[in-house]
């Protein structure tokens, strides 16, 4: 079972929707290299507008001719453990934006392995 309470560190990444690793969506990439490192969670959002370094406007409306929008891929965990995956970024992530935001967790208690929830 995982618990993770008190202080921690919120990793951020943003990237576009058709950014890839090797043939594959990047935030899927993220997402798995953060599962193997033992981190306690992440999460994809996938954005309806925005634009980044480029200027350029990504957004979901019909009439647009954008596809790329904006996804964030969320994780939160110890400092020690997310600052131990920033390398894994720097391999992936050429394009985009990486923040750290300080943060406290209530509460986060997942399920025992193999277990359901009561």
């Amino acid at each position: 079972m995982t618990r993770l309470t008190g202080r921690a560190l919120r990793l951020t990444v943003f990237v576009g929707e058709n950014h890839t690793w090797h043939r594959k969506p990047l935030y899927s990439e993220i997402v798995h290299r953060a599962h193997k490192a033992g981190l306690a969670g992440a999460s994809v959002f996938r954005g309806i507008e925005g634009f980044g370094a480029s200027s350029l406007i990504h957004t979901s409306r019909l009439l647009s001719l954008s596809e790329d929008l904006p996804v964030a891929v969320v994780i939160v965990d110890t400092e020690a453990r997310v600052r131990a995956f920033l390398p894994e970024l720097d391999e992936l992530v050429s394009q985009g934006l990486v923040m750290l935001d300080d943060c406290e967790v209530i509460r986060y208690v997942g399920r025992e392995k193999g277990g359901t929830r009561a």
